[in-house]
């Protein structure tokens, strides 16, 4: 009964931090929308965006990070380990590589399709693309910055294998510290010990300790959520967002029919489970990621979501939900490839067939190496924007609503690890019952 009574207290905590996140979105977005309104140039703005509202809300993100690499670690090495044999981890580890490469290429194609059809970016002038451009180009120079430094073809590849872990943590070099991770849960499932086994305990308990602690920052939630709105509605307005509405239709288009289209028919013919009962049961995890905009910062969610709601079992929902953190992110691949083709109608930059299909493949890979954090797909843009020939600066043009996107992209991505995990949990034949 007492077990009961504390699953229902902290069910009715998660709802209401739902409706105060809501609510922090609301009241940021409408101060915002008031003060571009009220007072678009003065002074106190750019003072309260700067000292007071930028910091929070960075102060909340921060806080997630500095735990995000424990949670990483620990989560996948666990995930690992509790798996007992390499046969079966080999078995997830393939089926979960090859749903993420089948999910993303259909993504992808659609992406191409939508873009193509309803044409977001055409019909604008030549000379006000260019000025735009003009005035966006300053805002978009510390991607570009941070896209120059992105490693590439085999740099990027043996980059992947770190030689200094701790180097690769104060790096945040995410892919690197998986791939750390993942060796070291395999040599816990080689080495079966009384040692090993104290040392698997010690990462349970990191695991746990890294969950509570992110449960406290979380509760900022609310607070962090209405500085990030009012900063976005402050600063832009209308303006930008008017003049982008087709393009973010199109991104919004593709992202729901990949949502509630793709992702219900796997649900229905892959997992055997009804896509209104999943959507349901995985709504904390989808607001959570709509609200903070990164895949890392709700791992933790989506991982009790996962085990508690889905009632998946343990071993596949930390293996396939750590890694789908940073590799399956089908709303990544879909937003890069639409604003590369949406940018090149813009700026009158005809891409062949040819073209675009290596666009979208370079985006899936790209989507593997996206850092979960927000915005941590644009330097990925900027480079794919070079390489066929639109300016890169164009990145620029979309700062405006980037906020917004890429909330939604991460809940698609966020809800698309939890499909996969449905889909791998399914496809296992005796797997053992989910934690309670």
């Amino acid at each position: 009964m007492s077990s009961n009574t504390a699953e229902e207290r902290r069910k009715k905590a998660a709802r209401t931090l739902q409706w105060q996140m809501l609510a922090g979105f609301v009241i940021g977005l409408t101060l915002g929308l008031a003060t571009y309104m009220a007072a678009p140039d003065a002074a106190w703005v750019d003072q309260v965006t700067r000292y007071v509202t930028g910091p929070v809300g960075q102060i909340f993100l921060r806080l997630l990070f500095m735990l995000v690499i424990p949670l990483l670690v620990s989560a996948l090495i666990v995930g690992i380990a509790e798996m007992g044999e390499l046969r079966s981890l080999q078995r997830v580890g393939v089926r979960t590589l090859l749903y993420t490469l089948v999910v993303s290429g259909i993504a992808v194609v659609l992406s191409l399709l939508i873009v193509n059809l309803l044409r977001p970016g055409a019909g604008v002038d030549p000379a006000d693309a260019q000025a735009m451009l003009a005035n966006a180009g300053q805002g978009a120079q510390a991607i570009l910055a941070r896209g120059a430094e992105t490693p590439s073809g085999m740099d990027a590849f043996l980059r992947i294998i770190p030689d200094n872990v701790i180097g690769a943590m104060a790096d945040n070099d995410i892919l690197a510290v998986m791939v750390f991770a993942l060796f070291f849960g395999i040599g816990l499932v080689l080495v079966q010990t009384e040692q090993s086994r104290i040392l698997l305990t010690a990462m349970e308990g990191l695991f746990e300790v890294t969950m509570r602690l992110i449960g406290i920052v979380i509760r900022l939630a609310p607070i962090a959520i209405a500085c990030f709105m009012f900063n976005l509605a402050a600063q832009f307005g209308w303006d930008l967002l008017v003049r982008l509405s087709a393009y973010v239709g199109v991104v919004l288009l593709a992202l729901g029919i990949q949502m509630f289209g793709v992702f219900s028919l796997l649900l229905l013919f892959l997992a055997r489970r009804s896509p209104l009962r999943f959507f349901a049961a995985v709504q904390e995890a989808t607001v959570m990621a709509f609200a903070t905009a990164s895949s890392n910062a709700t791992l933790p969610t989506a991982l009790r979501v996962a085990e508690d709601n889905l009632r998946l079992p343990r071993r596949i929902s930390r293996f396939v939900l750590t890694i789908g953190a940073t590799a399956n992110q089908n709303g990544t691949a879909m937003f890069e490839g639409i604003t590369v083709l949406f940018l090149a109608q813009f700026f009158h930059v005809d891409l062949s067939l040819t073209q675009q299909v290596m666009v979208m493949l370079v985006c899936i890979l790209g989507g593997v190496g996206t850092a979960g954090v927000p915005a941590g797909s644009l330097p990925v843009v900027a480079m794919i924007l070079g390489m066929v020939g639109v300016p890169p600066a164009g990145i620029g043009l979309v700062l405006g609503v980037d906020r917004f996107r890429d909330m939604c992209r991460t809940a698609l991505n966020v809800t698309g690890d939890l499909v996969a995990a449905t889909v791998i949990a399914a496809g296992e034949k005796d797997p053992p019952p989910a934690a309670t």
